[in-house]
């Protein structure tokens, strides 16, 4: 499941290291249902992003949409109640969904995962961009398309689902205008009172560590942490010239609302060559390159710290 909900999150998120202050806000919704739930893993969970920040969270075991951290602590962005009772209605057509699928196929005795994403996004105060789709046990199943409109089958028994969709045009219509009219409203609403949180630029915090075994190259790894927003750029350079990397390159969650992400490349054992860490990020006036050099004391691993240059 974790693999399709992270290229799902990837489809607006931020592409270029450097971005700046304009570029586009956008509220995501991420729905998951599962056949046969388990331990921590609810029949039906709901959560609503601004930008990649998780803003509220709904699951089948509570029944209630609660805002998270900041949010919780704002007044009046929200009726929460009215939100709960949106997020019953939307969870029992969601796992109706789910069941129609499973008889399709007919396998109800196995363990099947339904995942639905939808949202918009604001640049400038104007809409920029909308989508509505769903996956299947990791496969694409039907996805909105706003320009017909209609729902576009992309799985054998999503056709039985378009047509109980489309049965009365007015759901189609409702469709749309989510995604046009009502979706953006909410975004620039929420925006009111979330802007100045989505703005924030943290600048990253980077450390420079090596680590030799016996009879191995040296391994440097350029750790860069606690920044947002998270697009970053981090390579090693070697003499001057960009390093692909061993392994590591991936922007994860900190736990805290601000990102990490890590480089690693290997140095032979007679390299004498000057490496150096690069790091591009929007709240950096300049890039940061920090340095490796190898100093004799230094133990197999060590924390060499960071320095602009």
């Amino acid at each position: 499941m974790v693999p399709v909900l992270l290229s799902l999150l990837l489809l607006l998120g931020p592409a270029d290291p450097r971005e700046t202050q304009t570029r586009p806000y956008s509220l995501i919704f991420l729905y998951t249902g599962l056949s046969k739930p388990s331990e921590g893993f609810p029949r039906f969970q709901a959560t609503a992003y601004l930008n990649d920040q998780a803003f509220f969270h709904y699951n089948s075991e509570g029944r209630k949409a609660e805002p998270l951290k900041p949010w919780s602590q704002l007044e009046g962005i929200e009726d929460w109640e009215k939100e709960s009772q949106l997020q019953k209605a939307r969870e029992e057509i969601f796992m109706v969904t789910l069941k129609d699928i499973m008889d399709y196929y007919k396998d109800g005795e196995g363990s099947h995962t339904f995942q639905g994403m939808f949202g918009c996004e604001l640049w400038n105060n104007k809409s920029s961009g909308a989508f509505w789709k769903y996956a299947y046990d990791g496969q694409d199943f039907i996805e909105f398309n706003k320009e017909i409109p209609a729902w576009v089958p992309l799985d054998p028994a999503a056709q039985n689902t378009k047509q109980k969709w489309e049965a009365e045009k007015v759901y189609v219509k409702r469709a749309k205008a989510y995604l046009e009219e009502e979706c953006p409203g909410m975004l620039q609403r929420y925006l009111e009172h979330s802007k100045a949180l989505l703005d924030q630029q943290d600048p990253p915090s980077v450390s420079v560590t090596s680590h030799m075994a016996p009879g191995r190259s040296r391994t440097l790894k350029c750790l860069a942490y606690d920044f947002y927003p998270q697009g970053i750029g981090l390579y090693w350079t070697r003499a001057g010239e960009a390093q692909g990397s061993e392994s590591g390159g991936d922007v994860l969650p900190s736990g805290n609302g601000t990102y990490q992400s890590w480089v690693v490349v290997g140095v032979p054992p007679q390299d004498r060559a000057t490496y150096a860490c690069h790091v591009e990020h929007s709240s950096l006036a300049q890039p940061l390159t920090v340095l490796w050099s190898d100093i004799p004391e230094t133990k197999d691993k060590g924390d060499l710290g960071s320095q602009p240059q």
